[in-house]
């Protein structure tokens, strides 16, 4: 046949735009409908289990393509559960289980609270306390974590300033949000890597230019908002830099560029060294194990709803589910600006629906890689778009675990109650971060890839690719 110049969408698809098949996406309204259904009925967004929600959407898609044998469509799910980044994506969640519950087995959660507490400005108490809060959920790769250590401090210094509650405990999950977002550790980080196939460090490197500048932001906005006003935090400010350790190396050696497997190894056997080396008679090395295996067993419920959207996705891309998004999107945009927004608008919707940051870019990384493909997007940059949309949206909602965490705590010996709903207009960094992302859009969002491939010339190369 006679050479053919192909637009990039033909590429892909044979020379055919495929409008696929919409009703192939009803599993993911299955699950949308249980898990929000279940929340709002129950009161609680965490009510009915996330697992349960996307085994009957299983069931769903099972029942969907009646003219496919039961048998193949077992096997189609088989293949999306054993693809090489899925069981990459899991054995790396259950290494990153692994260095948490060592370093924490180890107290390096609390050394690393209260070094940061140690050098907290008092006169900047509430930018302090972001700050803070960014070096620690950068650090232990959680969000929740980092809010559940920092709220109770947050709360102190409204109460020694005057400072608005809702406004300290906004700038903790403000923080928390700039770690969850970057961290090495981070479940949404490893997801999204995963997903789109990149290098971590590249990621790191994209993701961090274009939330800087929130940051900083955050940081002047904050110190506006509580002028001249020191702090006195009454806490045991006590540390050990050793237990901070641990941290530091699976930051900067992930950052160099190292494995992340051998990072996260590293960082685990680091941990215990320490704890070993310290002569502290209440850490062993059975208590490291048992806190390895805490670790560990703390990552199961995301590894097996990876496991099971995985083969979902797979069946819902055989039965047209996946062109279908990705023709409604050819037809509403125009470029790689365009499906670059699609992707943050795919990824903050479901979000919004599954409350669960990582479970949200666990369902949207597939279809983002088939856009990020489709358009020609850079793999590092269709992950940082993911990480950063979800982590947008999970720390902006008021029924998510982050902002609940930080309206739930014990202070001074009390319960104390303050409504997410009331933190909402504080939340700074989230707010900023999107904004920042939508700007990188605009504005570098249409540069193409380095070394990228020649196009397919004909249709006999286009079939074959």
């Amino acid at each position: 046949p006679p050479a053919v110049k192909l637009k990039p969408y033909e590429r892909i698809f044979g020379g055919l735009m495929k409008k696929g098949n919409f009703w192939a996406l009803l599993p993911i309204g299955v699950f949308l409908v249980l898990f929000l259904g279940g929340g709002i009925i129950a009161g609680d967004m965490y009510a009915v289990p996330t697992l349960l929600c996307f085994l009957l959407a299983l069931v769903a898609a099972m029942l969907q393509n009646r003219k496919m044998p039961m048998g193949e469509k077992l096997g189609i799910f088989a293949k999306g559960v054993g693809e090489k980044n899925i069981i990459i994506m899991v054995l790396i969640f259950l290494c990153a289980g692994a260095f948490t519950g060592a370093v924490g087995s180890i107290g390096g959660v609390d050394s690393t609270v209260n070094f940061g507490l140690s050098v907290l400005p008092p006169e900047f108490a509430v930018a302090g306390l972001f700050i803070i809060g960014c070096f620690i959920s950068t650090s232990m790769g959680t969000s929740v974590g980092t809010i559940t250590a920092l709220a109770p401090i947050g709360y102190g210094i409204s109460v020694a300033t005057g400072f608005s509650a809702p406004l300290c405990l906004a700038a903790v999950v403000s923080g928390a949000m700039f770690g969850d977002n970057l961290s090495m550790v981070s479940d949404t980080t490893i997801a999204a890597v995963t997903t789109q196939g990149c290098k971590m460090k590249d990621k790191f490197k994209q993701n961090f230019f274009i939330v800087l500048p929130a940051a900083v932001i955050a940081v002047v906005v904050f110190i506006v908002l509580t002028p001249g006003q020191a702090a006195d935090i009454s806490r045991d400010m006590s540390y050990n830099f050793w237990k901070i350790v641990p941290y530091l190396f699976v930051l900067v050696s992930a950052i160099a560029g190292l494995n992340v497997f051998l990072v996260l190894a590293g960082g685990t056997l680091s941990a215990i060294v320490i704890g070993l080396c310290l002569g502290d008679p209440t850490i062993t090395f059975w208590s490291i194990l048992s806190g390895i295996g805490s670790g560990m067993v703390s990552m199961y419920d995301i590894s097996l709803i990876s496991l099971v959207v995985a083969g979902i996705v797979e069946i819902i891309k055989a039965n047209g589910g996946i062109d279908a998004i990705i023709y409604a999107i050819r037809k509403c945009v125009k470029g790689k600006k365009g499906a670059q927004a699609g992707i943050a608008l795919l990824v903050t919707l479901v979000d919004i629906f599954t409350a669960n940051n990582t479970v949200a870019i666990v369902i949207s990384g597939p279809i983002a890689k088939d856009i990020a493909t489709e358009f020609g997007v850079d793999p590092k940059t269709s992950a940082s778009l993911l990480d950063i949309f979800a982590s947008f949206a999970q720390g902006i909602i008021p029924y998510g675990a982050q902002l609940l965490a930080a309206g739930s705590f014990v202070y001074d010996g009390l319960a104390v109650q303050v409504s997410p709903v009331s933190m909402m207009p504080y939340l700074i960094y989230p707010y900023v971060m999107a904004l920042c992302a939508l700007l990188f859009i605009v504005f570098f969002g249409g540069r193409s890839k380095k070394n990228k491939q020649e196009p397919v010339n004909n249709i006999k190369e286009t079939e074959e690719a």
